[in-house]
C-alpha cells in the first residue's frame, strides 16, 4: 500500500471537496481517512490516500493537484507518507 498525504488549504469556497474527491476517484486513489475544517472563512482538509491502484506516481498526481488547486483557488500539496513523517519528525 502506498499512502499520500494530501493538504488543501485556502479561502473557502463551493466545491473544493468535490472537485479534490472526484479527480482522486477519477485515478483510482482510495481515500482512507479525511478530516476537514472552516476556520473564518478559511478551508483546511487534510487526507490519507492509498494511491497504489493509480496508474499515475505521486509526482504526477501532485502535479495534477496543483494545478485544479490553482484553477479553484487554494493550495493543494501532495506528498508520499515517508516523506511527510520525515519533515514533521519532532
Amino acid at each position: 500500500m502506498k499512502k499520500t498525504i494530501i493538504t488543501v488549504t485556502g479561502r473557502d469556497t463551493v466545491g473544493i471537496i468535490a472537485r479534490v474527491c472526484n479527480y482522486l476517484a477519477q485515478e483510482n486513489v482510495n481515500i482512507e481517512d479525511i478530516s476537514q475544517t472552516i476556520l473564518q472563512g478559511y478551508f483546511h482538509m487534510m487526507m490519507i490516500a492509498d494511491t497504489s491502484a493509480s496508474k499515475k506516481d505521486v509526482g504526477e498526481l501532485a502535479e495534477d493537484l496543483d494545478r485544479i488547486g490553482k484553477e479553484i483557488g487554494v493550495s493543494i500539496h501532495c506528498q508520499h507518507e515517508d516523506i511527510f513523517d520525515m519533515m514533521h519528525r519532532i
